[in-house]
């Protein structure tokens, strides 16, 4: 069998499985978590981005002092860029409440580098043809939960994988007869 697409959640849109897909001319029609597209920050206001500078500015207005780049590239996870302030600066600050934590040697800010399989990934997500696949997803789940609610797929009725797998296809041959009925009248 060949496979030409792929159409999943979330759970399949890792790293790993979108670096298989694009190798393999796959296409993987799985949207990316949105802690990768959106960025789950708690102070996203607290931070701005000085061009000019290339580095970041806190609220008060206090730039970065330097930048470092955390983590190997394609190795694990994305990379990140971290911004470090003067720690003298922030102890005299007046906004340092909620900010700086009193004591501590270094105020970092790290923004996270999205890798080159997530851009494309992100890119192919706004398509018009992914979203036309994606609304293709319910047909799956709905004969996912057919499957277990109905034909006693959810829980193995034996041990042993050779039992699962033979409780998988009579549940399976057991949906294809009924479509099958189905369709000849």
């Amino acid at each position: 069998m060949e496979v030409k697409t792929v159409i999943g959640d979330t759970a399949y849109s890792e790293r790993d499985n979108i670096t298989y897909s694009s190798s393999n001319d796959i296409e993987l029609v799985a949207k990316l978590n949105p802690l990768i597209t959106q960025r789950a920050r708690k102070r996203e206001d607290e931070f701005q981005f000085n061009k000019d500078a290339g580095m970041y500015v806190c609220k008060a207005g206090h730039l970065a002092v330097r930048k470092a780049r955390q983590g190997k590239k394609g190795v694990g996870n994305n990379q990140t860029d971290t911004y470090y302030f003067d720690v003298e600066t922030c102890k005299r600050c007046p906004l340092k409440e909620g900010c700086y934590t009193e004591g501590a040697k270094s105020k970092t800010y790290s923004v996270s580098i999205k890798s080159t399989e997530h851009t494309e990934q992100m890119e192919f997500q706004e398509s018009e043809y992914f979203r036309e696949k994606a609304k293709e997803r319910y047909k799956i789940e709905a004969k996912n939960s057919e499957l277990k609610h109905r034909h006693g797929y959810d829980v193995a009725s034996s041990s042993g994988l050779v039992g699962m797998e033979l409780q998988g296809a009579m549940a399976i041959f057991t949906v294809n007869v009924k479509r099958i009925l189905k369709l000849m009248k």
